[in-house]
C-alpha cells in the first residue's frame, strides 16, 4: 500500500492500494480514527480541506464522513482551499488532526492526503509507522455520515492574520506603491492571495489569467512546479508587460510562493530559494528582538547561519521538511527551506504558507523601494558582508522510488575523496548519532558543499550545491559570480553522471 512519506499519502489516481482512491483513503481515515481513539483524543474537533485535483472533494467528503460517523467534530471548509488554510484552522479551532487532500505540485495524475497533528504541525515519526498499523488493522466496512461544509468564518480570520503580518513586523513605516505580478500556476491560491495583498495595502496587482482559475489538468505547464523550466514563463512575461516591482509564484496547493525580480537590463529571474529564504530572514530578524530563532535545512544555504547571529539571532538546522523545521525549538520566528518554502509567522501556521511568504515580500520590495534600492541590491549587500553564497540544484527523475533510492544507496557503498576537484569531507547522515537520521550525503570541500538524497515525494534523487567565493567590495561581485558559475558547472556534471 501507499505509505507515508512526506507529512501523509501521494501517488498516482488509481485503483489498489498503491494508488490514491476512494478506498485507500477510507482506510487511511479509518486508520487514523483508531490512531487517536489510542491517544484518548476520540471524539475531537477534525478539520478537512481540498485542493481542486481530479478526486480530491470525493476524497475529502469521504473523510470527513468517516470522522463524522467515528463521533468527532468535523469542520469540512467550504471549497477548494490552500493547504496553510487547514493548518491554520486545526491551529485556531484547537483540533486534533487535519486532513488536506492535495498532491501539491506533483504532475496532474497524482493526489494525495496530507496530516496535521494537534497544534498544526505535519505528522513525524513514530506516529506515521503507528498510523501505518492502525490502517493495516482496518476492517471493512467502515462508517459514514454526511457532513455540511463549514462557513467563511475561519477563512476570514486566516486572511485578516496574513494581511495584518505587515504591521506586526514593525508598523506601516515608509513604504512605496508597488506593482505585483502575480500566478496561482492553476492552483487554488488565486483568489486567497489577492484578496490577502489588497487588504495588506498592495491593491497593484495583475494575475496570469491563463491561469488564475483552478485547473486539474495544469493546461499550460508541463510540471505544476514554480521550480521546474518554463512553469513562470507566463509570469515574467506579464511582469515585464505590466512593469511590475516584483513577480510572485505559489505552486498549485498554495503553499509555496517563488519569487521573481527585475533585473537592471529590464530582463527578469527567478530567485532561488535560499535567496528568497535569506532576504525574507533578514527582515523578520529586524524586528524578532534578541535571541529570536531562524531556521532552515541541511540541504539549504548555510548563508542564514552566518546572517542570523549577525543580526542578533540564533540559528537552527532540521532534517528535510516542514514537519521538521516547524519544530526546530523556541523561539521560533521564521523557517524556510531551499524548495520555496517559506513559514513567516510560526505563531500561527506551523507549515509553509506562500500566501503569508508573498504578503511579506511585498511588503519588503515596498520597504527597499522606499530606500532606493532593490531586492537584487540587498543580496549583493549579504555578498559583501558574508561572501557570495551561489546555489544550484540538480534533479536526476528516475524510473520508481526504489530506483532512486540504490543510486544513493551506490554512492554510500563508494563515497568519493574529491569532487570537481576539490577534497571532500562525506558525512552520512543516515549514519550520524546523536541526532535525527535520514537518508542523505553530505560532502564538504573548504568552500563547496552537495547533498544528495531521494525524494520523499517524486520518483528523483535531488542534489543541492553550494559555493562560495570571497568578496571583498562590490566591484569583486562580477568575478565571484564567473568563478561560482564555472564550479556549480563543474558539481552539476558530476551529479548528472551518478
Amino acid at each position: 500500500m501507499l505509505r507515508f512519506g512526506t507529512a501523509g499519502l501521494r501517488g498516482p489516481l488509481q485503483d489498489g492500494p498503491d494508488g490514491m482512491n476512494v478506498t485507500t483513503v477510507t482506510r487511511a481515515t479509518a486508520g487514523i480514527v483508531e490512531w487517536l481513539r489510542g491517544r484518548c483524543l476520540g471524539g475531537g474537533a477534525v478539520v478537512v480541506g481540498r485542493d481542486a485535483r481530479h478526486g480530491s472533494a470525493e476524497f475529502a467528503t469521504a473523510t470527513a464522513e468517516i470522522f463524522a460517523a467515528a463521533g468527532f467534530s468535523v469542520t469540512m471548509l467550504p471549497r477548494p482551499l490552500p493547504t496553510p488554510v487547514v493548518a491554520y484552522a486545526v491551529r485556531e479551532l484547537g483540533a486534533v488532526a487535519g486532513v488536506q487532500i492535495t498532491a501539491s505540485h506533483n504532475p496532474a495524475t497524482d493526489n494525495g492526503y496530507k496530516v496535521y497533528l494537534a497544534g498544526g504541525a505535519q505528522l513525524i515519526a513514530p506516529a506515521d509507522a503507528e498510523i501505518e498499523r492502525c490502517i493495516e488493522a482496518v476492517a471493512e466496512p467502515v462508517a459514514r455520515t454526511p457532513v455540511a461544509a463549514a462557513n467563511d468564518d475561519v477563512v476570514r480570520r486566516y486572511l485578516h492574520r496574513v494581511a495584518e503580518l505587515p504591521s506586526l513586523l514593525g508598523g506601516p513605516g515608509e513604504r512605496a506603491r508597488i506593482r505585483i505580478a502575480l500566478t496561482a500556476l492553476h492552483g487554488v491560491g488565486g483568489d486567497l492571495a489577492v484578496q490577502a495583498l489588497t487588504s495588506a495595502g498592495f491593491t497593484d496587482v495583475h494575475v496570469v489569467g491563463e491561469q488564475f482559475e483552478p485547473d486539474p489538468d495544469f493546461r499550460t505547464v508541463a510540471f505544476p512546479n514554480p521550480e521546474e523550466p518554463g512553469a513562470t514563463d507566463l509570469l515574467l512575461a506579464l511582469a515585464s508587460r505590466v512593469g511590475a516591482d516584483v513577480a510572485i509564484a505559489l505552486d498549485p496547493d498554495a503553499d509555496r510562493c517563488a519569487v521573481g525580480i527585475p533585473l537592471p537590463d529590464r530582463s527578469w529571474r527567478m530567485l532561488r530559494g535560499d535567496e528568497t529564504g535569506v532576504l525574507l530572514g533578514a527582515r523578520v530578524l529586524e524586528t524578532a528582538g534578541p535571541g529570536a530563532l531562524v531556521a532552515t535545512t541541511i540541504v539549504s544555504s548555510r548563508l542564514l547561519s552566518k546572517l542570523a547571529p549577525a543580526r542578533g539571532g540564533r540559528y537552527a538546522e532540521t532534517l528535510t521538511g516542514f514537519k521538521w523545521l516547524a519544530r526546530a525549538g523556541d523561539g521560533l520566528v521564521y523557517a524556510y527551506e531551499e524548495a520555496i518554502g517559506h513559514c513567516v509567522d510560526p505563531v500561527t501556521v506551523r507549515d509553509k504558507d506562500g500566501i503569508s511568504a508573498a504578503v511579506l515580500i511585498a511588503d519588503l520590495v515596498a520597504a527597499v523601494k522606499a530606500a532606493g534600492h532593490t531586492l537584487g541590491d540587498e543580496l549583493d549587500d549579504y555578498a559583501v558582508e558574508f561572501g557570495l553564497h551561489s546555489g544550484d540544484q540538480v534533479s536526476l527523475r528516475l524510473a520508481s522510488a526504489e530506483a532512486a533510492a540504490a543510486v544513493v544507496a551506490r554512492l554510500r557503498a563508494s563515497p568519493p575523496d574529491d569532487i570537481a576537484g576539490e577534497p571532500v569531507k562525506y558525512i552520512d547522515q543516515f549514519q550520524v548519532r546523536g541526532r535525527m537520521r535520514t537518508d542523505a550525503l553530505i560532502f564538504e570541500g573548504s568552500s563547496s558543499r552537495l547533498v544528495i538524497r531521494p525524494s520523499g515525494t517524486e520518483p528523483k534523487v535531488k542534489c543541492y550545491l553550494e559555493v562560495v567565493e570571497p568578496v571583498g567590495t562590490r566591484a569583486d561581485l562580477a568575478p565571484a559570480r564567473a568563478a561560482a558559475h564555472v564550479r556549480l558547472s563543474a558539481l552539476g556534471d558530476f551529479c548528472r553522471a551518478l
